[in-house]
């Protein structure tokens, strides 16, 4: 008995050590410290703002209005983002965001202390915002590879950044709840302001090399159609991309209609929000502790249309629940299918992407994920207003339904292409052994990804 307790313990701590094993890297292990603080008070602005222009207004089209205003400059800007993020330092990038962020979020927090607080104010800062994140996500997720030392830790790197994005959507959202019902709007905004003070010192601490200006002399425009013809060139980067804008223009838009589900189809206030928006987090934790426990790539491209389908699935039947619990219930599942879907989608993409090209990939990514996302707070706003909220989130799972499906149906023929790039990164090991010549004719009918 005791003998088996400790194998059993043995097993445990084992299991740990593979989740967490890229915070072994001393600038990874700064990064994620800061990050998960941050990520809280971000997590509570994102829920306030939402919240405080549906009481403003009681309108479920400004709504989308303030959503859009938020994300176009990410569509806008992301694909130069990527040219200067494959450009400069991308720790100075980022850098840079997190102190503009923060100030972003302290000019929000004083307007509404002091009661100045108007709507064209929000729409403002949220096109600010949305400015400084389109530099910002493509320049985080190319970090990832300059802190992570193995290739081989990316993948788990990359979950873990979900894991503390999620585990901050979990907390945030609750707090946000409470301070909403209790302070007000404006402490929510004032913590996120503080909260990048943590972020920002873990930057600093940190050893990064100086690395030199790349490409400096060649013009953006042909470096911005390089990254173009590069992403949509090689298939399965680009059908990865097009699945991510489905979902994200059709089924991420629910978030933005979520203060209006919360009144107006389940009677409940700011609390009700807040349990929505955190079951939906807590979905994604449990997705972001699956994928950290992998420890290959190898069949992951199978969970993409998957987890696409569970999250539609999801939002189907939110679209006719009238009660609470199950509609918590379901958040669970709508948040650990689009976790899974995305952060699948980005570590496939990072692992089978060029170092000099991942800026500007990122930058697609980042359009797909974020950029989409205005069009899509517009459409629900906009669908909302004509048929309803439940029909709108009905119109949106259904999309992603079938756009997972379309996916599935490409999936062997992406398999093909995507092997010959595992082979020669040495993640099937029997090729990299040196046996690659021998076994070429079989890659070509083999699977890659899966």
């Amino acid at each position: 008995m005791v003998k088996g307790t400790g194998n059993n313990n043995s097993s445990v701590s084992a299991r740990v050590k593979t989740v967490f094993r890229s915070l072994r890297y001393r600038n990874y292990r700064l990064f994620f410290s800061g990050q998960s603080i941050s990520l809280i008070g971000t997590w509570m602005q994102r829920i306030a703002l939402p919240w405080v222009v549906y009481h403003m207004t009681g309108s479920a089209f400004l709504l989308g209005v303030v959503g859009f205003a938020g994300q176009i400059p990410t569509f806008l800007l992301s694909p130069i983002a990527g040219v200067i993020t494959d450009r400069w330092s991308r720790y100075r990038v980022l850098l840079a965001t997190q102190v503009l962020s923060m100030l972003q979020a302290g000019l929000l927090a004083w307007l509404s202390l002091a009661g100045k607080l108007d709507i064209w104010h929000i729409v403002v800062l949220s096109i600010v915002l949305g400015c400084i994140n389109a530099f910002d996500v493509p320049s985080r997720h190319s970090f990832v590879i300059e802190m992570v030392e193995k290739k081989e830790d990316m993948g788990n790197a990359i979950a873990l950044n979900s894991m503390m994005f999620n585990g901050a959507r979990l907390i945030g959202p609750s707090v946000a709840g409470l301070m909403l019902s209790v302070t007000g709007e404006g402490i929510c905004f004032l913590i996120n302001a503080l909260s990048y003070l943590f972020v920002i010192a873990s930057l600093m601490a940190m050893h990064v090399p100086k690395k030199q200006a790349r490409k400096s002399d060649s013009q953006i425009f042909r470096e911005l159609k390089e990254g173009f013809a590069y992403t949509f060139g090689f298939s399965p980067i680009k059908h990865l991309i097009l699945l991510l804008s489905i979902v994200s223009l059709m089924g991420m838009s629910y978030n933005v209609l979520m203060p209006v589900f919360a009144k107006e189809i389940l009677h409940g206030g700011s609390h009700t929000y807040g349990f929505l928006m955190g079951a939906a987090g807590s979905g994604a934790l449990l997705g972001a502790l699956f994928l950290a426990s992998r420890e290959t790539v190898i069949r992951l491209g199978r969970l993409i249309p998957a987890a696409a389908a569970l999250a539609g699935s999801g939002l189907i039947v939110l679209a006719i629940s009238t009660h609470f619990v199950i509609s918590v219930v379901l958040m669970v599942f709508i948040g650990l299918g689009m976790m899974l879907h995305t952060a699948a989608s980005n570590t496939i993409l990072q692992t089978i992407t060029d170092d000099d090209k991942r800026g500007r990939v990122m930058s697609f990514y980042t359009m797909a994920i974020m950029g989409t996302a205005p069009f899509g707070s517009l459409l629900a706003g906009g669908l909302a207003k004509l048929a309803g909220t439940p029909a709108t989130i009905f119109i949106g799972g259904a999309s992603c339904v079938a756009g997972a499906l379309l996916f599935y149906r490409k999936l062997p023929e992406l398999r093909k292409l995507v092997r010959p790039v595992y082979v020669r990164m040495g993640i099937i090991p029997e090729v990299a052994a040196g046996i690659q010549t021998a076994t070429e004719p079989s890659a070509r009918r083999g699977n890659g990804v899966k």
